[in-house]
């Protein structure tokens, strides 16, 4: 609201609200992560600003790749393995596509963006019931590994601090200072990039000045997907999260439901499963993820995907305005490496660890290749809406971000729902993580019989996302809705 009071439009507050989460949100993000930014205004055509974590070690000798990450196993979630470490660090890209955006998009001066965020860090901002919650399971064997970040998250005990406790992380209220002074070139070229990369080259990691120095946000056309009367714009490979959430769309276009009964879960059931398999097989180790992607678009749209009767860690931003603009943003440190370069106050990513989304491992390809993403922030259009009608959404969530919002844009687009019921109905999650593929159900659906195993949740959980959308519409204006399931804001102004 402070943005838009300054003169800046939905980039803008989208923008900022994204930076003060990604430093407010320890544990669940980091601003040394990843990031996608989808923007759609009038007259424009849609685009995804990319970036995602990249590959390093530019200039590195082979015996001087992957080296330098630590195993942890975790009960978060059910149980993961990760990487953590130094070594588990790739080339951070959410600030160069906040800094992309901005220049191309937005209206308020760069530093009025960071002001709420640098405001909330040095005055200590309260710690979430999220964070908290995965915190319960990462705060030593992760976040332990730097001291100062223990130290701001634990009470002299050692013991994790409650949720709503005041968290003032050192050097972070600095750091963002200094790049809402200087711009993003100090985090890539200048003070904060040495740091980072002498961190990193320290504890035996692959990241290079040059990594950092080369890293540039890529500006894609939008990968377009139709549910009832609305175009969604999603995210474009090489991420897969918009061609997955895309072939869903399309595969359930071919169905005809007017509510969540047994037989349209049935359907879900199905699109989910074909789809998230097809992922497994075909995308995580494609060596060209457009191919791949094209083909499963083509098998969900002619029916060829889903025959009849066929047997983390993320936060996102949504932003509207009366324009018509809309933009979303979701970004990602994966389980955080638990490294902090001293007096920064940033802790970095491990993506390159997130071995369930990065499955190549430490070896992810050549340096500066875009790793894997489920990441699909969008903006959707009404076909015959006009240009000022507009809804940005997205969702966290790791592989559930696709699912959760499969869902929410199936209830209020082809159901006619009301957004905030579109968005706090019961979810289901077809995973296909482990050794068996599993369905995972909130409890109050009508479950199907399905062949496979399945586990009902007590209630209602951050693990099925954590969808967030803004609408708007010349004769009803604005309409936002955030997630029950996380502890997400809205605001109109």
């Amino acid at each position: 609201m402070e943005v838009q009071a300054a003169g800046g439009n939905a980039i803008d507050c989208a923008l900022a609200a994204s930076l003060l989460t990604m430093n407010t949100e320890p544990g669940v993000c980091a601003l040394a992560g990843g990031a996608y930014v989808t923007v759609w205004g009038p007259g424009l055509e849609p685009v995804t600003i990319d970036g995602n974590v990249g590959v390093p070690g530019m200039g590195l000798p082979d015996t001087e790749r992957g080296r330098g990450a630590v195993p942890v196993a975790m009960e978060y979630g059910g149980g993961i393995e990760t990487l953590v470490g130094a070594g588990s660090v790739g080339v951070p890209g959410s600030l160069a596509a906040v800094e992309h955006a901005w220049r191309r998009f937005g209206r308020a001066p760069w530093k009025t963006l960071f002001e709420p965020a640098i405001r909330a860090t040095r005055q200590g901002f309260p710690l979430s019931a999220a964070c908290h919650y995965y915190l319960g399971y990462s705060g030593r064997p992760v976040f332990g590994r730097s001291e100062a970040g223990f130290r701001a998250l634990h009470r002299r005990d050692g013991s994790l601090i409650a949720a709503g406790d005041s968290v003032v992380v050192p050097g972070l209220a600095d750091s963002l200072e200094l790049i809402a002074e200087s711009g993003a070139h100090t985090f890539y070229s200048g003070e904060l990039g040495a740091a980072i990369v002498a961190h990193v080259r320290a504890g035996d990691g692959m990241l290079t000045v040059e990594d950092m120095r080369s890293y540039a946000a890529i500006e894609r056309p939008a990968m377009l997907a139709r549910v009832g009367d609305w175009l969604i714009a999603g995210n474009p490979p090489p991420a897969v999260g918009g061609s997955v959430l895309a072939a869903m769309l399309e595969a359930w276009s071919r169905t005809d439901h007017q509510d969540w009964d047994r037989e349209a879960l049935g359907d879900l059931i199905r699109i989910q499963h074909a789809c998230l398999d097809y992922r497994r097989r075909e995308l995580d180790l494609a060596d060209d993820v457009g191919e791949r992607a094209a083909a499963l678009l083509s098998a969900a749209r002619d029916g060829r995907l889903v025959p009849p009767h066929a047997s983390a860690s993320t936060v996102h931003t949504s932003a509207v305005d009366d324009s018509g603009l809309g933009c979303a943003v979701t970004a990602s440190s994966g389980y955080g490496s638990g490294e902090m370069p001293k007096g920064t106050g940033l802790w970095l990513n491990n993506c390159l660890g997130e071995l369930e989304l990065n499955r190549r491992g430490l070896d992810a390809g050549p340096p500066g290749l875009r790793l894997p993403s489920n990441m699909a922030p969008s903006v959707c259009r009404r076909i015959d809406g006009g240009e000022r009608e507009v809804m940005a959404v997205g969702s966290p969530g790791a592989d559930r971000i696709t699912t959760a919002l499969v869902q929410g844009l199936i209830a209020c687009f082809d159901f006619g729902w009301p957004l905030d019921r579109a968005i706090a109905h019961p979810r289901l999650h077809v995973d296909t993580s482990g050794d068996c593929d599993r369905l995972m159900a909130e409890p109050g659906l009508d479950l199907p019989p399905t062949p496979l195993p399945v586990t009902v949740f007590d209630t209602t959980s951050m693990y099925f996302g954590g969808v967030a959308a803004a609408h708007f519409d010349g004769e009803a204006g604005f309409t936002v809705a955030a997630d029950p399931r996380r502890e997400g804001g809205t605001a109109v102004c």
